[in-house]
């Protein structure tokens, strides 16, 4: 039970860094109508950009309270130079595009700070245990992960239900020509939207730096996630987005977890550990497709 436990907080804390990562996709994809597959390449700007600062002041907090901004100004600057231009255009050009930005993102990354991987050591505050039933022991960077996560994600549900900005882009996800129309700056609102998404990326990407390697196009694999997500969630859904996260994390983690002794019954141990991981993946397309099925919108996605 105290393994199970330890594994249920562990898809939690995953499916938080999914969420963050996926709300800012869904608020550009539902409301912006932009698929945008370089939302990865924020991802990981903003883990180098956090390992610039922390490197610079030598605090982690302090690095990551100067990412955030400066990884929004890069959102509100690409949303200008590029996406902007792209929102008349059909999802293939889109695509096309924002794959090029891939390649250029990790690129500008291996010409700034070369090809090595980079490491963010975990906080001294946060590089211990803590207690979280008696005799039951959890890293504490990680439980900070959970609870930053569970934090942000109440911020956002309270940022579009409850504030003016939320107002409007709930009713830019049902019709922003509507909107426009009614004198609503469009412009200025998909820039904020688009680098509010950038934040939540490079949130995430900063987050996950001290428990993974800080490296070229490590946000191109968690993407996919995140895509599927939002689809299983609802696209232009963020309840759906946290819903989705949290249990594709618990389908990841616990099935990489407890797969591998299962497996072993009838396989030998070396091929139980290498099947465990990818049936876990398999798994998560199989709940989407099954989703899908059921209800081609999504979960919490809007009827049509």
């Amino acid at each position: 039970m105290e393994y199970l436990l330890i594994q249920v907080l562990n898809g939690v804390q995953l499916g938080l860094l999914m969420f963050l990562l996926a709300a800012g996709l869904t608020l550009t994809f539902g409301i912006m109508d932009l698929v945008n597959l370089a939302h990865g390449s924020l991802y990981m700007m903003g883990a180098y950009i956090a390992w610039t600062f922390v490197t610079w002041t030598d605090s982690f907090v302090l690095g990551a309270l100067l990412a955030l901004p400066a990884t929004f100004a890069l959102g509100v600057v690409i949303e200008a130079v590029v996406m902007r231009r792209l929102y008349a255009r059909d999802h293939l050009d889109q695509v096309l595009a924002t794959f090029g930005l891939i390649l250029f993102f990790n690129e500008l990354v291996r010409v700034i700070w070369g090809p090595a991987g980079k490491s963010i050591a975990v906080p001294t505050f946060l590089s211990r245990t803590i207690e979280i039933l008696p005799g039951v022991p959890y890293p504490a960077y990680r439980f900070a992960l959970i609870v930053v996560g569970a934090l942000v994600a109440l911020l956002l549900a309270w940022l579009v239900a409850r504030t003016r900005l939320g107002m409007l882009i709930r009713a830019g996800a049902s019709n922003r020509r509507m909107i426009a129309a009614l004198g609503v700056n469009i412009e200025l609102l998909f820039s904020l939207v688009f680098g509010l998404g950038a934040v939540f990326a490079g949130l995430a990407g900063l987050m996950a730096a001290p428990i993974s390697s800080v490296k070229i196009g490590m946000g191109d694999d968690i993407l996919i996630l995140a895509f599927v997500i939002i689809v299983i969630g609802g696209i232009g859904s963020i309840k759906g987005a946290f819903v989705a996260a949290m249990v594709v994390g618990q389908i990841d983690i616990v099935g990489r977890a407890f797969l591998p002794d299962l497996l072993k019954t009838f396989m030998p141990p070396a091929s139980a550990s290498a099947a465990a991981p990818a049936i876990s993946q398999v798994m998560v397309y199989v709940l989407m497709a099954g989703v899908l099925v059921w209800r081609p919108t999504g979960l919490f996605g809007q009827r049509t």
